[in-house]
């Protein structure tokens, strides 16, 4: 990861800049900017989302996406945008699934660690999210065939390829068999 600016922008700012060729979040006024990921992390984030996409369908309830920029912090400016996400409906704003950045945290966040991402840097972000709101946090490591669940208690539960993730107080009726996501 690398800064792109030198001065720290608003999150107005942020939105207002001009289409990259990478990937960009706003980290505590900083642009930073991110090799598209590979192969392996599109297929993995394919696959949660549809899981997750199938559930709140037979639920009822809530919005599951991929890469949308969350506004979880003003001063300085943090906007974060999750490989998957899952925001509950109950908590949808007045004017519906924003057309811009979400200004709430996702009730779910879900990373994909790519050869890039440092442990300092996956740790930021767990602790953005959580810090901005988030029920949960799962860390999605495709090299040990695994799953972190890091939830506002401090807790990290660690997932390997014979569990289901299950989660439910957040996603009730959900359930995910890891070994699937990378059959």
């Amino acid at each position: 990861m690398s800064a792109t600016t030198s001065r720290l922008l608003t999150v107005e700012e942020f939105a207002a800049l001009p289409p990259g060729a990478s990937r960009r979040e706003l980290v505590c006024g900083e642009v930073i900017e991110t090799m598209p990921p590979g192969g392996i992390h599109g297929v993995l984030a394919a696959l949660i989302t549809a899981a997750l996409s199938q559930w709140s369908r037979q639920r009822g309830g809530g919005y599951v996406g991929i890469e949308s920029g969350f506004v979880l912090q003003q001063e300085p400016a943090t906007v974060r945008a999750p490989d998957v996400y899952y925001v509950r409906a109950e908590r949808l704003p007045q004017t519906g699934v924003p057309e811009g950045f979400w200004t709430i945290a996702p009730d779910l966040a879900v990373e994909i660690v790519s050869p890039s991402d440092t442990a300092d840097g996956l740790h930021e972000k767990v602790r953005d999210y959580l810090a901005a709101g988030a029920s949960a946090v799962w860390v999605v490591y495709p090299r040990s065939r695994s799953i972190t669940v890091h939830t506002p208690d401090g807790l990290a539960r660690t997932y390997g390829p014979e569990a289901s993730l299950e989660s439910p107080e957040l996603l009730p009726g959900f359930s995910l068999k890891i070994a699937e996501l990378f059959g």
